[in-house]
């Protein structure tokens, strides 16, 4: 199935990078949002940035989202010193195979994570890469209608 990830992981720090690098993976796309950084917030987390860094010793980084938001897309580069794509428009795969293309990215030595499988499973999946689900990073403090959404997406990867 399509829409059915390669791993599906409770959150980011769940990923194994040991077994991603015995698999090849040399790189690591991330959806934003959810995913790296509580959604709209525009900083990471002391945790994440620790995490990322050590992710960077491995592998190359970079953010692939779907915001276009001006300000909040120029607060994500003031905190970020890795490669950010903004206005992705993920599932398509233009604007992320664009980015893979100039940075010499190989799909099959790439990992795509994100926390939504319409968008981000399924543009990892057309894309070529392994893709990984994790659920928002801010699940805990998540509002009701949001986690209800979640589940209901979730229910297409089920089977």
């Amino acid at each position: 199935m399509i829409l059915k990830p390669d791993y599906n992981l409770e959150n980011i720090y769940a990923i194994n990078l040991e077994e991603l690098k015995k698999r090849g993976i040399k790189n690591i796309l991330f959806d934003l949002d959810s995913t790296i950084m509580a959604s709209k917030s525009g900083c990471y987390s002391p945790e994440t940035r620790q995490w990322l860094d050590n992710v960077r010793k491995d592998f190359f980084i970079a953010i692939v989202s779907n915001n276009n938001n001006p300000a909040y897309v120029e607060k994500v580069k003031a905190c970020t010193d890795f490669p950010c794509i903004f206005s992705a428009h993920k599932p398509d795969i233009n604007v992320a195979q664009a980015f893979m293309r100039e940075h010499g990215l190989n799909a099959k030595e790439t990992a795509f994570v994100g926390d939504r499988p319409l968008t981000d499973i399924l543009c990892g999946k057309r894309l070529g890469c392994m893709t990984i689900l994790v659920d928002s990073i801010t699940a805990k403090t998540e509002n009701l209608p949001t986690r209800f959404v979640r589940k209901l997406e979730r229910i297409t990867i089920k089977k």
